[in-house]
């Protein structure tokens, strides 16, 4: 299916054009992580602690940024999360300076103690447990020791230790499910009984919000990590230089990768103008858009390889328009498909895949513009050059 119908655009006459734009684009994000101070790093980089937390109502980040100072905890960020009406929000902690799991463990218990003593300080009493943040093996001790369905004196129950384990599960599955818990006629939907969740009701309390996640990663970990990062994307360039040397000349190895360097640079500047963070996931989307544009651009100097035979008498730069042309509508069906899909995990994918949707939709496109506006033009100016040595 041809969508344009035998194309005759002279693409490298507008070469500075392609070339002018692209260097605005660099420079635009160049500017933006200079005057932020680098790149914003994710925690997988640079070792800290995110907590993602749910609130029954929404969320005061001053109040959130307060009980965390009263704790002693220093926020280098407290922002919404998702959907605003999830009333979800992130919190970023410095990153620590000891790399023992227990302080990882202890900062987060930390951040959930203060919040903890900000919204529910009236609800908290002796034994009894947070219903909305307790955790599955702790939950299941308590109802042994309440024993709500009053089993302990029931001879035909052997494990009593086996049973409550199952309904603890039930309680956070359904909790889970949920996001949190807002009244305790919930419960029924773990097939719980009135007399049950009446026990459960007296030794326990809702809580005003819920911790959802925890990441935490050591300083020396995220070095390493970001070292790891910065070796897989300069060793990967590396080999594709190689690889297209040996299939083609050095000269389109070298366009190539100043391709792909265009594409990583402007991407990365579009996630430094949007303040998205550099994570572990980002750089897979990276990698995955090194991959990418690096086969359109093959695609193109395949073709012109093909021409050279093919349109002998013709001008060099002849066979290059010809060679772009020849693939344009493959490159926007291939391209195309990819970009909508790509569309779609970016507007549907939710806030974990955000980031990484990000990156590969803006790297789709100028992968594709690169191997036409910056690759074809290199090779274009160094056969040029080459002419011009020779005579």
């Amino acid at each position: 299916m041809d969508i344009v119908k035998e194309p005759k655009i002279d693409w490298l006459r507008k070469r500075w054009l392609f070339l002018g734009a692209s260097l605005l684009l660099i420079l635009a994000g160049m500017a933006s992580i200079v005057t932020k101070g680098g790149l914003k790093m994710g925690v997988d980089f640079v070792g800290g602690t995110l907590v993602y937390a749910r609130f029954k109502e929404e969320p005061s980040l001053d109040r959130i940024r307060g009980a965390l100072a009263e704790g002693g905890l220093r926020a280098e960020g407290v922002t919404r999360f998702d959907d605003l009406s999830k009333n979800e929000v992130q919190i970023r902690l410095a990153r620590i300076e000891s790399e023992e799991t227990a302080d990882l463990i202890l900062e987060s218990d930390n951040i959930a103690q203060a919040l903890r003593q900000e919204y529910d300080s009236d609800s908290q009493g002796e034994g009894r447990v947070d219903l909305n943040n307790v955790p599955r093996s702790v939950l299941s001790t308590r109802l042994q020791e309440w024993d709500p369905e009053g089993l302990r004196e029931d001879s035909s129950v052997t494990d009593l230790s086996a049973h409550y384990q199952e309904v603890a599960s039930r309680i956070v599955d359904l909790r889970t499910g949920a996001g949190l818990f807002g009244d305790y006629s919930e419960l029924s939907e773990a097939g719980l009984g009135p007399d049950t969740v009446k026990v459960i009701e007296e030794n326990s309390y809702l809580g005003n919000f819920v911790v959802l996640s925890v990441e935490s990663v050591g300083p020396k970990v995220g070095q390493e990590m970001q070292e790891r990062a910065w070796n897989a994307v300069f060793f990967s360039l590396l080999g594709i230089l190689a690889y297209i040397t040996i299939r083609f000349k050095f000269v389109h190895g070298l366009a190539a990768i100043a391709a792909l360097f265009h594409d990583v640079l402007i991407t990365v500047g579009a996630l430094s103008l949007t303040d998205r963070e550099l994570t572990l996931t980002v750089v897979a989307a990276l990698l995955t858009l090194v991959g990418y544009s690096i086969n359109d651009t093959i695609v193109v100097f395949d073709r012109l390889r093909e021409n050279e035979v093919r349109m002998r008498r013709s001008s060099f730069y002849d066979r290059i328009n010809a060679s772009i042309n020849q693939i344009l509508n493959r490159t926007i069906m291939t391209s195309g498909s990819t970009f909508v899909a790509l569309l779609a995990l970016f507007l549907l994918g939710g806030p974990v895949l955000n980031s990484f949707s990000f990156a590969l939709v803006i790297g789709i496109i100028v992968g594709t513009y690169s191997s036409i506006g910056v690759a074809s033009p290199i090779v274009s100016g160094w056969h040029k050059f080459r002419e011009s040595r020779r005579n």
